[in-house]
């Protein structure tokens, strides 16, 4: 059973459909009690990432994501949800993270190294850079292109946390993971062939993997 942390704040549809498609059973909670017994865990989000986090402490869902991933059970963070992850993020100024990886989230600066401009958002679809073949989740996807919508990308030291990158005047990360948790800048559910490979990867080998531990 999947669980999908409902905080006001991600494409539930979207994710649920998708899940759907998989043949995956999963149930949707907007507070902790209505989710404490799943074998997995996704977080989605969208929009600012200071609302979000004001959002998940009013679940109650910071701890209880904490508690989670420190027993072991596997978590995804979709788009907000996976720099929601990241220790901070610059977005309406300076707010922390979950702090469950190193690293902080910046604005795309609109300038690259020669100093053109280009655009912000990031949006539309790109290719992925697989850095990673070893991960389970990464498990029959290739370097396909893949859905991307966002203005604040993370900027991270920590490269062994990078399973693939998507080139936008600079090395976005893309997938990133480390043990039971993983995340995607792109939308899985919106991605096509790739980003289904990926949900289906974490439901089925990276949760499967947990549920007797």
């Amino acid at each position: 059973m999947i669980g999908i942390i409902d905080y006001g704040m991600g494409n539930l549809f979207s994710v649920s459909k998708a899940l759907e498609r998989l043949e995956v059973p999963y149930k949707i909670g907007d507070q902790p009690s209505k989710l404490e017994n799943c074998h997995g865990y996704i977080l989605p989000g969208v929009g600012a990432f200071p609302d979000a986090m004001k959002a998940l402490h009013e679940h109650q869902f910071i701890d209880f994501i904490k508690r989670k991933v420190d027993k072991g059970v596997p978590l995804y963070g979709i788009c907000l949800g996976m720099q929601l992850l990241f220790e901070e993020s610059e977005e309406g100024g300076s707010t922390a993270g979950l702090g469950l990886f190193p690293g902080k989230i910046k604005r795309f600066t609109g300038l690259d190294h020669q100093g053109t401009s280009y655009k912000v958002p990031h949006m539309g679809w790109n290719q992925l850079m697989i850095h990673q073949l070893d991960r389970p989740i990464l498990a029959k996807v290739e370097e396909e292109f893949v859905y991307f919508v966002h203005s604040y990308v993370v900027q991270t030291e920590e490269s062994s946390l990078l399973y693939a990158t998507a080139d936008y005047h600079m090395a976005v990360p893309a997938i990133v993971g480390r043990d039971n948790l993983v995340a995607s800048q792109f939308h899985p559910e919106k991605s096509g062939r790739a980003g289904m490979q990926l949900l289906e990867n974490f439901c089925k080998q990276m949760v499967h993997s947990k549920e007797h531990v």
